[in-house]
């Protein structure tokens, strides 16, 4: 047996998020807007989900814009170059290439290269399952300081039609640095999966389903079906609203208690309550499980942003804070739950 030791990175003592910024479209898009396509009116949405307006990106705008104006916010607020990055993470559903990476591409608009660059695919989940990457990456030495970009651009994927999504997508980025820090910053990250439900919130076709309807038209010479509005080819979002809505305020209000037993906090030592906007009713609902005090700030970005995925809860705490700037220094719990269906929380120090 050899008896080389090999080296390892130094541990540190806890992380923490240093700064926030964000990506967001110019674009404004009132309920009035959408309501003719799926039959329905600016009442109905208001009190189904609480959205006023979504924000969303025109057709010269990337995902990858968005990413980069998050990203660069972030690093400018916690006083970095891009250099200084030892890892850059980029949660996102919508990134309309299988490879190469978001990141990559992001890491490289920064000046951040030759940093790793990785995209997770976790949808609503993706902010915080990048937290718990970085809380790690940077606790066990591996790398000073990283860049976590939840970034979407779900409008790319709407039907206009779908009554059980279409209305509630908006386009964003939201991006956090995480560093060292000499007390912990970001709680124990309570995170997880449920697969058996793994088509509730799904696409309606996969891309080798569009590939294969495209091969036949070309090779029958028939191309009606590309052109009838009942066959959508492209793969768009739905879900299955009524279980979302259960399993997101049952399941997933004990998951939230569970993050804040693992940070060894309660509700009282809080200050910000910041979960995925993915419905106003949820947001609600959750407060009343969690039995939060009256003085926890509990962002609600959806009313102006729409649902904007991996972006939501950076996004929420970018105006959070811009809104409350003396929150800054203290706790907040942050969770978020989607396609998968996946879910992550921590509870972490606010910038």
């Amino acid at each position: 047996m050899s008896t080389v030791t090999l080296n390892q990175s130094e541990p540190i003592a806890g992380s923490r998020i240093i700064s926030v910024g964000a990506g967001r479209p110019d674009r404004l898009v009132p309920n009035d807007d959408l309501v003719a396509a799926i039959d329905s009116s600016d009442e109905w949405i208001r009190q189904r989900t609480g959205i006023v307006t979504r924000q969303r990106a025109d057709a010269d705008t990337s995902l990858i814009d968005l990413a980069v104006t998050a990203g660069r916010q972030a690093l400018e607020r916690a006083g970095l170059s891009a250099s200084d990055l030892g890892a850059v993470l980029v949660s996102t559903v919508t990134f309309p290439f299988a490879t190469p990476s978001a990141a990559a591409k992001v890491a490289h608009l920064l000046g951040a290269s030759p940093a790793p660059a990785y995209d997770i695919s976790a949808a609503c989940a993706g902010y915080c399952y990048g937290v718990a990457q970085a809380d790690a990456l940077v606790r066990s030495g591996v790398a000073r300081y990283v860049l976590v970009i939840g970034a979407e651009k779900l409008s790319d994927v709407v039907d206009p039609t779908d009554r059980s999504i279409s209305f509630l997508l908006g386009d964003g980025a939201g991006a956090v640095v995480v560093g060292p820090a000499d007390e912990p910053g970001i709680g124990r990250s309570v995170w997880g999966s449920e697969g058996e439900r793994w088509d509730t919130i799904s696409m309606t076709r996969s891309q080798l389903d569009m590939r294969d309807a495209l091969e036949q038209a070309r090779t029958s010479g028939d191309t009606s079906a590309l052109v009838d509005p009942e066959n959508k080819l492209w793969p768009t979002l739905r879900q299955d609203g009524p279980s979302v809505f259960r399993w997101a305020v049952w399941s997933m209000a004990k998951v939230a208690q569970q993050a804040l037993d693992a940070a060894g906090v309660t509700s009282e030592d809080l200050s910000a309550f910041i979960p995925h906007q993915a419905n106003m009713r949820i947001i609600d609902e959750f407060s009343k499980q969690l039995k939060l005090p009256e003085n926890v700030v509990v962002a609600r970005d959806i009313a102006d942003a729409g649902n904007t995925s991996a972006a939501s809860i950076p996004l929420a705490m970018h105006r959070l804070l811009e809104e409350h700037p003396e929150l800054s220094g203290t706790l907040a719990l942050q969770i978020g739950f989607g396609a998968g269906l996946v879910y992550g929380a921590q509870v972490v120090r606010l910038p």
